[in-house]
């Protein structure tokens, strides 16, 4: 099983990235995925799920201005992230989780925003 993010990188505020997590050694489509972000020095925070049926979550500090999508035919995950602030930065991790089975985390992409 592995979960691997893409598209973190160095931004300046007000500007945008789309991150990517591409799964695999399980089936996608059955499970939960959630992007989490832990700032430096705060805890892990939970910012967007995106629950089977398509049905979507998002932490209040990024509603309006981040989009989280799903292909399962790719099995890839996205955050489409806009507007960015100081305080979005953070190493950012895609999760999976379904009922009854293992959970799952990639290894983190870094977003800096920053002039």
């Amino acid at each position: 099983v592995q979960l691997v993010e893409s598209g973190g990188g160095l931004v300046q505020p007000g500007g945008s990235l789309r991150l990517s997590c591409v799964g695999s050694g399980f089936t996608f489509s059955t499970y939960v995925m959630t992007w989490f972000r832990q700032a430096p020095g705060k805890e892990l925070e939970s910012v967007a799920i995106s629950y089977l049926g398509g049905v979507v979550k998002y932490a209040d500090s990024v509603k309006g201005r981040f989009t989280i999508s799903r292909d399962n035919l790719a099995n890839t995950v996205y955050l489409q992230m806009k507007s960015l602030k100081p305080e979005d930065t953070a190493v950012y991790y895609c999760n999976a989780k379904a009922f009854g089975n293992p959970e799952h985390w990639g290894q983190g992409t870094l977003v800096t925003v920053s002039s």
